[in-house]
């Protein structure tokens, strides 16, 4: 089994950027479909990004983000600009086994989860 490790949280300033990595500890994330959500406090968790046999974003990120992976690292990357206040919330990578079939943007679709890293924007 994979379990996905995130790195790269902390706090930034509106209109600032912040890179996000997971990576992945106990195999790669070869045959697999990763992704990240996010919870903000009080809030259910959220689907932002996705990447299966294609890529796939949240709307309401409007072109803001952008995931990426890099096999030779056995690393996923979330790409954060303009990151606004409403962006506060902690941040998840996920796995699951590649499927053609399992919803993308729902949290109980998804097998593995890392510990989540704290995103703040200071206004």
């Amino acid at each position: 089994q994979v379990q996905p490790v995130e790195s790269g949280g902390g706090l930034v300033q509106a209109g600032g950027s912040l890179r996000l990595s997971c990576a992945a500890s106990g195999r790669t994330f070869s045959g697999y479909d990763v992704g990240w959500f996010r919870q903000a406090p009080g809030k259910e968790r959220e689907f932002v990004a996705a990447m299966s046999y294609s890529t796939f974003y949240s709307d309401f990120l409007k072109g803001r983000f952008t995931i990426s992976r890099d096999s030779a690292k056995n690393t996923l990357y979330l790409q954060m600009n303009s990151l606004i206040p409403e962006d506060t919330a902690v941040y998840y990578c996920v796995a699951r086994p590649t499927s053609w079939q399992r919803r993308l943007n729902s949290a109980l679709e998804w097998d593995f989860w890392g510990q989540g890293t704290q995103v703040t924007v200071s206004s």
